[in-house]
């Protein structure tokens, strides 16, 4: 839904706003920067997940950087293979023993590939491969392919690199350390920030992740990190809220942390939480607001999609 619904929206909305260059304070996945390459757009993308950070360094920090078969093979080498004792204890919470083995096996095999953007993109499509493996049922396990014939038939899909003749980078920050380093940064300072905004959290980052978190303990090879991870998101952009009051006042000091550049475009999901208009007048306290624009998509997810400019 997000790729067909939200993000033809949002492309469909900053096709209006004039910008060579764009900085995505908050990221979890790449799609968005991808497509903004392809309009040769400059792109700068944060991120507070490392396994959000490592899909867009494959696709948007890597302009021209593939995975040779030659790779493929070592990723793959003694996939099925057990060693004494898993290195990552932590994937036997996702997975059965067997592919617990195979995504052990192929994180260290990762390792041995020369080139950062090799990693990223190998990173990639084993994530894939076990987002594949956790669709299915004990109903529907016999239908599942090996791993690694998943592996290669991703890998032959994987996207070509977008060449857009621009220096792109991704960082693992907070929002707010990313966007205040703009300011520091007098050689880059994005013509257009585009914000989307995190949902209103009351509950502990791995607990709203759900399944999606086995990526984060996968890459980091361990599951004991999410206390000091929740930690570094104390009073930024993506602290736990307990309530609409400091979710909002949150939101309003991230925007006087990037009142330094020029346009933003703020993307929000109205889920019955929190209203457009709170937002607009949370918005408008740091700055005037110039458009709003709405997408309904509530026959198919009960919301409505909207981007405020400013």
């Amino acid at each position: 839904m997000y790729q067909n619904g939200w993000l033809a929206f949002e492309l469909n909305i900053l096709r209006r706003l004039r910008f060579s260059s764009v900085a995505i304070p908050l990221s979890w996945e790449p799609y968005l920067g991808l497509y903004l390459k392809r309009w040769k757009i400059q792109v700068t993308a944060n991120h507070t997940l490392q396994s959000s950070l490592v899909k867009a360094q494959a696709l948007i920090e890597n302009n021209s950087n593939v995975l040779s078969e030659e790779e493929v093979e070592v990723v793959l080498e003694d996939a099925y293979v057990p060693y004494y004792q898993l290195n990552n204890h932590a994937l036997r919470k996702w997975f059965g023993e067997t592919d617990a083995w195979w995504f052990d096996n192929v994180r260290r095999n990762i390792e041995k590939l020369e080139t950062n953007f090799s990693k990223s993109i190998a990173f990639y499509i084993a994530m894939q491969v076990g987002d594949y493996a956790l669709s299915f049922s004990e109903e529907t396990r016999h239908l599942r392919q090996p791993l690694s014939k998943v592996f290669k038939r991703l890998w032959v899909r994987h996207p070509a690199p977008v060449e857009n003749e621009k220096r792109n980078f991704c960082q693992f920050k907070s929002p707010n350390d990313f966007i205040a380093e703009h300011k520091r940064d007098l050689d880059f300072v994005p013509d257009l920030m585009f914000l989307r905004l995190p949902p209103l959290r009351n509950v502990d980052i791995v607990k709203s992740l759900g399944w999606k978190a086995w990526r984060e303990e996968w890459l980091r090879q361990a599951d004991n990190f999410w206390h000091e991870l929740e930690l570094s998101y104390n009073n930024k952009l993506t602290a736990k809220a307990e309530t609409k009051s400091q979710y909002l006042k949150l939101i309003e000091d991230f925007l006087q942390t990037a009142s330094h550049v020029e346009k933003w475009a703020i993307s929000f999901v109205e889920d019955g939480i929190t209203s457009t208009q709170e937002l607009i007048e949370t918005i408008g306290r740091v700055r005037k607001v110039e458009t709003v624009y709405t997408k309904d998509f509530s026959e198919l997810t009960g919301k409505k999609a909207v981007i405020i400019t400013a």
